[in-house]
């Protein structure tokens, strides 16, 4: 089985030249693509495969989509073209967002740089950061295991790192907060990039599956064990509280990778009754996977097959 993970899918906007996404056109070629090579996890078997592992041999070359963050995009772009193919997906959203009503850290960062380049915002940064602010320890490995799919210029590529491993926990949203300030609003930034709840139900309804993403978005191998366990509880609880019954419960990794959660996290996940976790790894999801570790089941980024190139502006 090979699970794809999706994040931004859109149309070009004059107003966001540097953004980079998945165009709807490219997207849609891509379903044709996946349509003519693989076909889809249907949506009966992808409920069962968990109790039932003889359901693997119906999914094992098929192609399962799943799109991160709770994305506006996929409400107005993802949905209808799902719904017009028959086909379903998963869609991991970030909870906290709707009691914050205010972005993602991670999210602020796209937007920002989708906006205004990595040039501008660099230069107004690096005004307003001192070197006790930063991780010095942690450069080197960031700069070996990140973003190493993704094809930024230098500017965007050292605003991402920066902001999402470089700089100290404690000091990161304050500074964001003052680039906010500078070149956007939160509440804008709030409204242009996240589905409402009423668009989670009605996604819900028309057999979409809704799990978490966590909370809060966090790196889960930097959080104290109860820390995990709360990020966890309290998403599903939220989740659950909104859409009633859930289909089945399934979980991604924000950032993903091995070096991003930890055993502990994957035991969790096990005692909530998640049935599948997903992480960020280029290889097909095998009957071992499922059976042995079903809380860390790898993905391919979009980008890794035809037609999922991201667009620039």
């Amino acid at each position: 089985m090979k699970v794809i993970m999706y994040h931004y899918v859109r149309s070009s906007s004059k107003d966001f030249p540097f953004f980079r996404y998945l165009s709807v056109e490219n997207f849609c070629k891509q379903l044709d693509y996946f349509e003519k090579e693989f076909g889809f996890v249907k949506f009966e078997d992808f409920l069962k495969l968990k109790e039932d592992l003889s359901c693997f041999i119906k999914v094992k070359d098929k192609i399962l989509l799943t799109f991160d963050d709770g994305l506006i995009d996929h409400f107005n772009f993802v949905l209808p073209e799902l719904v017009k193919r028959g086909l379903f997906a998963l869609f991991f959203v970030p909870t906290a967002i709707y009691e914050r009503e205010k972005a993602l850290d991670v999210h602020r960062i796209h937007y920002l740089l989708g906006r205004n380049g990595g040039g501008g915002l660099m230069s107004f940064v690096k005004n307003i950061l001192d070197d006790d602010m930063l991780e010095q320890d942690k450069i080197e490995l960031f700069k070996q295991k990140t973003y190493t799919k993704q094809d930024n210029d230098s500017l965007t590529t050292e605003f991402k790192k920066l902001f999402n491993y470089y700089i100290k926990y404690e000091y990161k949203e304050a500074i964001l907060d003052k680039i906010v300030n500078e070149f956007s609003n939160d509440k804008e930034i709030f409204s242009s990039l996240y589905m409402s709840i009423d668009n989670l139900k009605s996604m819900h309804k028309q057999g979409m599956i809704i799990g978490s993403h966590s909370c809060n978005h966090l790196v889960f191998s930097k959080l104290k064990e109860k820390e995990q366990e709360k990020e966890i509880e309290d998403s599903f609880d939220f989740l659950e509280s909104i859409l009633k019954k859930l289909y089945i419960k399934t979980f991604c990794y924000p950032y993903g990778g091995f070096h991003t959660f930890t055993k502990f996290t994957e035991q969790t996940l096990q005692k909530q009754g998640v049935s599948f976790s997903f992480n960020v790894e280029s290889r097909d999801v095998s009957l071992d996977d499922v059976k042995n570790r079903a809380q860390a089941l790898p993905r391919y980024d979009c980008n890794e097959f035809c037609f999922g190139k991201a667009n620039l502006g």
